[in-house]
C-alpha cells in the first residue's frame, strides 16, 4: 500500500512539473531528503535524514558561522573559568519556544540528564563525556542524574563543569544532543512529542506538517529571536533515488538537487552545478564478533582486495579515495594510515588464516540500505573481492529505519555507514569506535585505544595531538582492521537560479533560514 502510495504521488509530482516548470510561487524551497527521518527526538537520532530537519527546527547555546567557528545563538555570551574547566553561559533574554515561552537554563540541565540517562539509550551519550559524572552516570556507575556536572544558576545562567579543560567545548554546544528539552512536553506526550501537533522548537521553524514516508513541511517561527527566515516553507520530500531527484529538479518540482553519478558529467558546465567537499567518510564496517570477520587476518585481506582509486570514476564527483578515517583539514588526518590496493597480499593473508582455497571461506553477507549509490558502492565491492579474491560475498538491502535497527541489535558481518562531521574536530571522528560508543558498531572494544582517544581530546598541544591521532588510528585501520575506508565525501549539487544562499557547508548541513527565492535575478 505504501509502495503504491509512493509511486502515484511520484507520478504526480512529474506530470504538475512536466505541465508547469518553476511554478515555486517564491516563498518555499523544496529539497528531497531522501528518506524518512527514524525520529526527531535529538537526545536519540543519530541519522542525517533526521539531523537535516533537526538543523532547521532547533539551535542551542551556539551555533556555526560561516567559518565553522562557535558564535553566540540561545547564550548571548559565555564565560571560561577555573583554567577551562569550568563554563558560565548566558541565555540572551529573547530566547523563547514556538509557544512564547522563555528557554529557561534548567532546560539544558534536563536534556542533558536525559541525554547520558542509561534508561534514555542514547547513542550519543558519549558526546557529554568531558561534563564531570556524564560517563560514570551512562555507565550505570553513578545513579543520581543531579551529580551531572551542569546547573541552573538561575532561568538564564548556565553551570558546566569539565572533567579537564576542552578547548573544542563550545563547538559540541552546537549539536542537537545538547539542545534544550521541554520535560513539560515529554512527560505529557512521551511517544508522540515529536508529532507536529506537540513538537516546541527554538530555531528558525516549526514543524507543520509530517506526512509519514512523503513529506515533511517547515514554516516560520513566529517566536525565533532573529531575523524571520524570507521564505514560508520548507518542503523536505522523502525520494530514496537520486535519478527521480534529478527528474524532479529538471521539472521545476524541487529547488535544489544532489546528483546520481551517472548524470555529473552532464551538468557540470551547468551554471546551476557545484561542488563542495564534505568533512565525511564512506566506509564498510565489520562485526568483528561475526565468523569469518572475527578473524583479523580475514578482515585485512577484504581491506586490501578493493581498489580505491576507480571511486572518483564511478562516483563522476571529485570524491577523493580513503585508506584512512579522519578527513583532510583536521588535525589527525594521515593518508599514509591504513592498506593500500594489494591483492596479491591479501590472498597470503586469507592463506595464513586458514583459507588457502578462498572458496572455503565462509558466506559473508554485506548489507546496505536503499539508495541507488549505496548500490553502486557495494557492487563494486562485492565484484572486488569476487575478482581478485575469488570469494563470493550477498548483498543485502533494506530500509533506513529497518537498518539502523539491525545496525544497533545485531550487525551483520559486514555493513555500509557514512560519518559526517557532527562538530569540526577530528574527536568526532575517533570517539565513533570508542568501546562504549553508541555508534561503534563494529562490537571491537579496547582500553588503548579508548585512553588514547581520550587524552587526545583535552591535548592542547596540536603536535601531540596529531601523534595521539596517529597511534589510535592505527589500532583501528591497521592492527585491528575493523573497518573499511572508501572515500572522503564531496556533494555534487544543482541550484536553481532564482534560489539564493542555499549551499551546504563543509559538514554537509544545509541551512534554510537565510535562504531567498527571486525570480528577478541579482545576488
Amino acid at each position: 500500500m505504501k509502495i503504491y502510495f509512493k509511486i502515484s504521488v511520484l507520478i504526480l509530482l512529474i506530470l504538475a512539473g512536466c505541465v508547469k516548470r518553476n511554478r515555486n510561487p517564491g516563498d518555499r524551497v523544496r529539497y528531497n531528503l531522501l528518506t524518512e527521518p527514524p525520529s526527531l527526538d535529538w537526545s536519540i537520532t543519530t541519522d542525517s535524514a533526521s539531523i537535516e530537519v533537526l538543523d532547521n527546527l532547533m539551535e542551542g547555546l551556539t551555533r556555526y558561522d560561516e567559518n565553522l567557528k562557535p558564535i553566540p545563538a540561545l547564550a548571548e555570551s559565555w564565560e571560561i573559568l577555573d583554567n577551562g574547566t569550568k563554563y558560565i553561559f548566558h541565555l540572551r533574554p529573547g530566547a523563547k519556544w514556538s509557544d512564547g515561552k522563555p528557554v529557561l537554563a534548567e532546560e539544558f540541565v534536563y536534556s542533558w540528564q536525559r541525554l547520558v540517562n542509561p534508561e534514555t539509550a542514547a547513542e550519543y551519550a558519549y558526546f557529554l563525556y568531558p561534563v564531570r559524572n556524564a560517563r560514570e552516570i551512562n555507565s550505570g556507575a553513578i545513579k543520581d542524574l543531579n551529580q551531572l556536572g551542569v546547573r541552573a544558576l538561575d532561568d538564564r545562567t548556565l553551570e558546566v563543569e569539565l572533567v579537564q579543560p576542552l578547548v573544542y567545548f563550545p563547538v559540541i554546544t552546537t549539536f542537537m544532543v545538547t539542545f534544550p528539552e521541554r520535560r513539560d512536553l515529554i512527560e505529557k506526550y512521551p511517544d508522540s512529542w515529536t508529532e507536529p501537533e506537540h513538537l516546541l522548537t527554538t530555531g528558525p521553524f516549526i514543524l507543520t506538517k509530517w506526512h509519514h514516508e512523503y513529506k515533511l513541511i517547515l514554516e516560520p517561527n513566529p517566536h525565533y529571536y532573529g531575523p524571520k527566515p524570507a521564505i514560508n516553507q520548507v518542503i523536505f520530500y522523502m525520494m530514496n533515488e537520486r535519478t527521480t531527484e534529478l527528474t524532479l529538479y529538471d521539472t521545476g518540482d524541487l529547488d535544489l538537487c544532489q546528483m546520481p553519478p551517472a548524470a555529473i558529467p552532464s551538468y557540470r558546465s551547468s551554471p546551476e552545478y557545484r561542488q563542495k567537499p564534505i568533512l565525511g567518510t564512506y566506509y564498510l564496517g565489520f562485526n568483528v564478533l561475526k565468523p569469518p570477520v572475527d578473524n583479523p587476518l580475514v578482515r585485512r585481506a577484504l581491506a586490501m582486495s578493493i581498489d580505491r582509486s576507480k571511486f572518483p570514476e564511478i562516483l563522476k564527483g571529485d570524491q577523493v579515495p580513503a585508506t584512512s578515517f579522519i578527513p583532510p583539514g583536521l588535525v589527525g588526518h594521515n593518508p599514509k594510515l591504513g592498506f593500500e590496493f594489494n591483492p596479491q597480499k591479501a590472498k597470503e593473508l586469507l592463506a595464513q588464516a586458514g583459507y588457502p582455497d578462498p572458496k572455503k571461506l565462509p558466506a559473508i553477507t554485506l548489507i546496505f540500505n536503499n539508495q541507488d549509490v549505496n548500490q553502486l558502492i557495494c557492487e563494486y565491492a562485492q565484484a572486488q573481492w569476487q575478482n581478485n579474491l575469488g570469494i563470493t560475498v550477498y548483498l543485502r538491502n533494506m530500509e533506513w529505519k529497518v537498518f539502523l535497527k539491525e545496525l544497533q541489535l545485531d550487525p551483520p558481518a559486514i555493513w555500509r555507514l557514512g560519518w559526517y562531521a557532527d562538530f569540526p574536530d577530528p574527536d568526532n571522528f575517533a570517539t565513533v569506535f570508542l568501546s562504549e560508543g553508541g555508534n561503534n558498531h563494529t562490537r571491537f572494544k579496547s582500553k588503548e585505544y579508548d585512553d588514547l582517544v581520550t587524552r587526545a581530546a583535552f591535548e592542547p598541544d596540536p603536535q601531540k595531538r596529531q601523534e595521539l591521532y596517529h597511534q589510535s588510528q592505527k589500532i583501528i585501520l591497521e592492527d585491528a582492521c575493523i573497518f573499511i575506508p572508501l572515500y572522503f565525501y564531496s556533494v555534487n549539487y544543482l541550484v536553481k537560479p532564482y534560489a539564493h544562499n542555499l549551499d551546504f557547508n563543509a559538514m554537509g548541513h544545509l541551512y534554510f533560514k537565510d535562504a531567498r527565492i527571486d525570480f528577478r535575478g541579482g545576488k
